[in-house]
């Protein structure tokens, strides 16, 4: 009798151990889901390309309201691609920067005129010296509202900057790789290299010329 009443005992703590652990990793999916939708994290993301991302990353970086850049690939059909696969420019991919940002401080559309602003939207598969698709003009967005953003601040924004057609490409986000980790970051940790005084510094003072107070 004594040990039907113990596994009696065992089963309905058992019941009810399992019945709060299952509420806990409900409430848990419930906390992730809120976060993931916004509700937490406000922050946005939008992936952008503008030809070789060291350029576009040092830019993005000083602006208020952007918490992370991270430069990487997407836009092509090759899963976890290296930098030499990307330059290969059979991949598809075109090097992007992942620019997370808070827009009750700082707009997609005040990114995306710094975007039209620092690189040539209207060259196609090319910056500069850089060529290859994997150096196209491209946004790629994340949800509806923002390629509706995107292509009205095309008409309206890069249109007044540009004389020539813009060519940029406009498309969902698909997958973002992140680049190997010599690439983050590039510009502040190798400001010494001819390419980075040549190229991106002169970009850096346009950009602290005209947005001024945007930047941290």
């Amino acid at each position: 009798m004594n040990k039907i009443l113990f596994l009696s005992a065992m089963l309905t703590f058992t019941f009810f151990a399992c019945a709060n652990k299952t509420s806990e990793n409900k409430n848990k999916m419930e906390s992730n889901l809120i976060s993931a939708n916004g509700f937490q994290n406000e922050n946005e993301t939008i992936t952008l390309a503008g030809g070789c991302f060291w350029c576009i990353e040092a830019v993005f970086r000083d602006l208020k309201g952007v918490s992370r850049v991270t430069s990487g690939y997407a836009g092509g059909n090759v899963k976890n691609p290296t930098y030499k696969d990307v330059c290969s420019g059979l991949t598809g991919h075109a090097e992007v920067v992942q620019i997370s940002f808070d827009p009750k401080v700082i707009k997609l559309e005040d990114l995306l005129e710094v975007f039209w602003t620092i690189h040539d939207p209207t060259s196609l598969n090319r910056q500069g010296a850089d060529v290859g698709t994997q150096y196209r003009s491209a946004i790629f967005y994340s949800n509806p509202a923002q390629k509706a953003i995107a292509e009205k601040s095309m008409i309206e924004v890069a249109t007044q900057l540009w004389d020539d057609p813009i060519v940029t490409q406009v498309a969902p986000l698909k997958e973002f790789y992140p680049a190997e980790d010599y690439h983050q970051n590039y510009y502040e940790l190798n400001k010494s290299q001819p390419y980075c005084q040549v190229v991106i510094s002169p970009k850096i003072k346009k950009i602290k010329e005209k947005f001024g107070s945007k930047l941290k």
